[in-house]
């Protein structure tokens, strides 16, 4: 499938309609989200035929892209049910098959072959980035995250003490709708990093 393909058909899907501000559960646009799984799949070859995790998946779209992308089983997970109903409803819409799950992160197991995620940022509960990509890179073999450029440093620092290799890193400007009553534009463009992380390989001795 083309990436604008892929696009179009992620735009038509639903965004959350009552978005929490404590989740910040902003729905990555549709093309973002194609744009993050064609290097995922056309660059790396890390979506199709694998097992992919989507954490906090919020409306999907990262989730049923992967598996339009040929992924050999996706699992998506959010701890909000009304999320996973908005995603599950996306996923029947393109008839997609997914394990939507409803869980805090903390509760998966396991072991995937690409973990893809939009998670929050942290600027609601500090350093709650730092746990999704905890849990990215203790289940999943190489992972997609998504973040505000603006802690690219700290965040450097900290996959590097989780024996991450950054071996990729693709600069995007995200935009986000007005969603709460503290947004005084219309929309606003942050810029984010999408990191692709390996784990440093273990020395035996």
């Amino acid at each position: 499938m083309r990436k604008k393909r892929l696009e179009i058909l992620l735009s038509k899907l639903k965004s959350l309609q009552t978005p929490k501000m404590d989740l910040e559960q902003y729905t990555i646009p549709a093309n973002l989200a194609a744009e993050m799984l064609y290097i995922a799949n056309s660059i790396y070859d890390d979506i199709h035929g694998k097992t992919v995790l989507d954490l906090g998946t919020g409306a999907g779209r990262l989730a049923i892209g992967a598996q339009l992308l040929g992924a050999k089983r996706v699992v998506a997970v959010d701890v909000d049910p009304s999320a996973i109903t908005v995603a599950r409803s996306n996923g029947i819409e393109l008839s997609a098959k997914i394990e939507w799950v409803i869980a805090d992160i903390e509760a998966i197991r396991g072991s995937f072959d690409t973990v893809i995620m939009n998670p929050p940022f942290g600027t609601r509960i500090q350093h709650k980035d730092r746990v999704f990509l905890w849990k990215a890179l203790d289940v999943g073999k190489v992972v997609y995250s998504l973040h505000k450029r603006s802690t690219r440093r700290y965040l450097l620092d900290f996959i590097a003490s989780r024996n991450g290799i950054v071996h990729g890193l693709f600069e995007f400007d995200l935009e986000i709708p007005h969603m709460f009553s503290f947004h005084e534009e219309e929309k606003y463009s942050v810029e984010v990093d999408l990191y692709r992380i390996l784990l440093r390989p273990k020395i035996s001795r």
